[in-house]
């Protein structure tokens, strides 16, 4: 029996999802939390209550979205999501990969979109249908070409970059103790993308600029706390010059 996951919570947000979004979690969870009802605060007569949306439907959109947002209006059911569940994930934004199923079987082209989510994948120009965007009464339909999502359980694989085949992948340890994807048939190194380090700030990490109110580099750097052999007012009491003068009383025991 193959083993299923429901996504339904905040905890399901996949880890490549925040990483994009370069936001805090808190501020994910209150984009995608709605709350219908609350008694009112700092009222004694009131118990502490919250009537909110526990179900949530995970799609193309991202959490924090306005469609993602109308897509869970409360109230609005929609059909379980039900996942095979993946111990570590393996393809990334920017890799190559083959299609293995629909009109564009055996075509290869490269991740745009991952969606951790629902272990789904977007390719770039392939697996297309045709949307109508909009339609006038006497006119034409104006139409426009969208990539479908691809499930990277059955539905996609790595290519190997030494014969530009799909295969399976395995995660090894180099001598060096680095973690990277080898490829099962050939034993190959594929490497990482530098696409999967692409955020909604910027494209890599050493190209980003600090602005005004980012906290620096230096300052994460600085050492602002030294940890001494004593107590809490014993501190106190050194910063503020005070001198211990009281002799203790003598204490007996029986």
């Amino acid at each position: 029996m193959r083993l299923t996951d429901c996504l339904r919570d905040f905890k399901k947000v996949g880890e490549l999802t925040k990483k994009y979004a370069n936001f805090p979690d808190s501020y994910i969870k209150r984009s995608m939390e709605k709350v219908v009802w609350k008694t009112p605060q700092n009222n004694p007569r009131y118990l502490p209550r919250t009537v909110k949306k526990k179900k949530y439907h995970f799609s193309e959109h991202r959490p924090w979205s306005m469609p993602f947002s109308s897509q869970n209006n409360f109230g609005d059911l929609k059909p379980k999501a039900f996942l095979e569940p993946i111990k570590e994930w393996s393809i990334f934004k920017g890799d190559r990969v083959e299609i293995l199923v629909g009109p564009d079987k055996g075509k290869q082209g490269i991740v745009g979109h991952v969606i951790q989510e629902r272990n789904w994948v977007i390719v770039d120009g392939l697996n297309c249908e045709i949307d109508e965007v909009a339609h006038y009464k006497g006119h034409l339909s104006m139409v426009q070409m969208k990539e479908i999502p691809l499930l990277v359980t059955s539905e996609v694989s790595l290519v190997d970059p030494s014969d530009l085949q799909g295969c399976t992948i395995e995660w090894r340890f180099t001598e060096s103790g680095d973690k990277v994807r080898v490829s099962s048939r050939s034993g190959k190194i594929i490497p990482i993308p530098s696409l999967a380090k692409q955020t909604y700030d910027y494209k890599t990490p050493n190209t980003y600029k600090e602005f005004e109110k980012d906290t620096t580099g230096d300052d994460i750097k600085k050492i602002t706390f030294l940890p001494l052999l004593k107590t809490f007012e014993m501190d106190v009491m050194d910063e503020m010059d005070i001198k211990e003068d009281r002799v203790p009383a003598p204490t007996y025991w029986y």
